[in-house]
């Protein structure tokens, strides 16, 4: 029975913590801030987590590593 491989393009935009949920960078935030407010852009900074019900779905893709 062959091993699952890791998702390539979910290991570049997640990282999961050690209780199992996952951290992603914000959306938005490239480039074209210029026409966003100063308070929308600083609570764009920085990382989240992800909704519960995607948690499984990412930890499956990731084959439950984070690195």
């Amino acid at each position: 029975m062959p091993k699952q491989k890791t998702h390539k393009g979910t290991k570049k935009r997640f990282r999961l913590t050690a209780s199992g949920k996952a951290k992603h960078r914000q959306a938005g935030t490239s480039h074209l801030a210029a026409r966003m407010s100063k308070k929308r852009r600083r609570n764009l900074r920085g990382t989240t987590t992800v909704a519960t019900c995607m948690e499984t779905n990412i930890q499956i893709a990731l084959n439950r590593y984070s690195y």
